[in-house]
C-alpha cells in the first residue's frame, strides 16, 4: 500500500498557496495549509507532514520563534524544512533546512519539494527494509 504524501506550506499569500497546491496535489501530495506561523506549528502538529514549506515572511509571527517551534516539536523534529526567505538577512539566522531564496521561480521551489519528498521516501524505504 502506497501511503499519500503531505506537505504543510505555511504562507501567508494565497497565490504561492494556490500554485504549489495545484501543482502538488497533481502528483498526489496531500497539501496542508496554514496563513501564520502558529497555526502551522498547530497543524504539523495535528498532521504530522513529510515536509514543511516555511515563507519566513508570515505575518504576526516571529521568524525565529516559528522556526524554532518546527525544529523543536518532536513531531516534526526530524521533518524537512524548505524555508523560503531573504538571502542576506534569513540564511543566517536559520542555519537548519533547505533555504530558497526570495524572488523564486515555482519550478524552482517544486523541484526542490519533490526532491526532498522523494529523498525521505527512500529512507523510509530503507528503514521498513534493511540491507542484509
Amino acid at each position: 500500500m502506497v501511503t499519500k504524501r503531505s506537505v504543510l506550506v505555511v504562507d501567508e499569500m494565497p497565490e504561492t498557496r494556490e500554485v504549489l497546491r495545484t501543482v502538488l496535489q497533481r502528483r498526489g501530495v496531500e497539501i496542508i495549509e496554514a496563513t501564520e506561523g502558529d497555526q502551522g506549528l498547530r497543524l504539523a502538529q495535528q498532521h504530522r507532514p513529510d515536509l514543511i514549506v516555511l515563507d519566513l515572511q508570515v505575518e504576526s509571527a516571529c521568524p525565529q520563534s516559528t522556526f524554532d517551534g518546527f525544529e523543536h516539536q518532536s513531531q516534526t523534529h526530524h521533518t524537512p524544512l524548505v524555508v523560503l526567505g531573504n538571502a542576506r538577512r534569513d540564511r543566517a539566522l536559520l542555519p537548519g533546512g533547505e533555504f530558497v531564496s526570495k524572488p523564486y521561480q515555482y519550478g524552482t521551489l517544486i523541484r526542490k519539494i519533490e526532491e526532498l519528498l522523494d529523498q525521505r521516501v527512500d529512507s523510509d524505504v530503507a528503514v521498513r527494509h534493511p540491507r542484509r
